[in-house]
């Protein structure tokens, strides 16, 4: 033999019996407690199992564990719960995988629940432990062909709206309908008809009504009458007979009527010719006693 290999006989003998402690040494392992597979239904949960052996001198990197929600999959994780607990040598950590069904298929169809990596550190190096992932079986709410029978197809004829007697309520309707047009009724001759009959009662407001169609070619017998409606409202308005003289205290007790001061004044002498001293009057006598009367009107609606 060699002196070339008979080295190369020693090496490997050495690196043998260096290597075998090291190889016989313990290290991490994974067992999953899988659920069945089949049988399940959108909305119903299944919980996956997984231990994980750590000899003492190993750590579990705990941002390596599945995280709760993935929106829109098939088969969502909800939560993940870790126990730990000593062992020999080293530490048991149980994970419990708790999943929901979120889809409802029209046929059987297998979904699988993602795989996932566990990082570990060790006292010589990191590893880095992968969980399978797990096939499931979803099975549809209900069959896509359904009996031909009657109600149980995928059209269902209209079904008549049960009737309700709308009697009472049209009653009760009608009956608020009569209350509140009696109160419409009311408020109105309240607020509009009664003070619109007052303004008409009222002195200067009759005379109005009375002159206003007075024509400017009217007789003497018109003119006259005329004469005697303004006459009338004028001492109705004051409590008395208002002569020329007087006119000051009428004035005096009614102060809206001091801007028509002036035309009273020549009302009263116009009337007094009239009546008295038979003087013509002036052709447009009647269109200015027709002015008269609707001012002084306006003047007792505003007073």
């Amino acid at each position: 033999m060699s002196r070339a290999t008979a080295f190369l006989i020693a090496l490997a003998a050495w690196t043998f019996v260096a290597a075998g402690p090291a190889a016989g040494a313990p290290v991490p392992t994974v067992e999953t407690d899988a659920p069945r597979a089949f049988g399940y239904q959108v909305g119903d949960t299944l919980q996956r199992q997984v231990v994980l052996h750590l000899p003492d001198g190993w750590s579990l990197q705990a941002d390596s564990l599945p995280k709760p929600g993935a929106r829109g999959q098939p088969i969502e994780l909800r939560s993940v719960e870790r126990q730990v607990q000593r062992e020999a040598g080293g530490e048991r950590h149980e994970l419990r995988l708790r999943y929901q069904v979120f889809f409802a298929p029209t046929a059987v169809r297998t979904f699988e629940t993602p795989p996932f990596r566990l990082a570990l550190h060790g006292p010589a190096r990191d590893e880095e432990l992968r969980v399978e992932a797990w096939p499931v079986t979803v099975a549809p709410l209900v069959p896509v062909e359904v009996s031909p029978r009657t109600g149980l197809g995928e059209l269902r004829p209209d079904r008549t709206p049960p009737g309700i007697d709308s009697r009472p309520t049209r009653r009760r309707l009608e009956l608020w309908g009569f209350g509140a047009l009696l109160v419409g009724l009311a408020l109105a001759v309240l607020h509009l008809g009664l003070p619109w009959v007052a303004r008409r009662q009222r002195p200067f407001g009759q005379a109005w009504s009375a002159l206003k169609r007075l024509a400017p070619a009217a007789d003497d017998a018109q003119w006259r009458a005329a004469c005697r409606h303004l006459h009338e409202a004028l001492d109705r308005s004051a409590g008395e007979v208002v002569f020329e003289r007087t006119l000051e205290r009428f004035v005096a007790a009614r102060p809206a009527f001091a801007p028509l001061r002036e035309d009273l004044r020549r009302f009263l002498q116009l009337s007094h010719r009239e009546f008295f001293a038979g003087e013509v009057r002036d052709p447009d006598d009647a269109r200015w006693l027709v002015a008269l009367a609707r001012r002084c009107r306006e003047v007792e609606l505003a007073s």
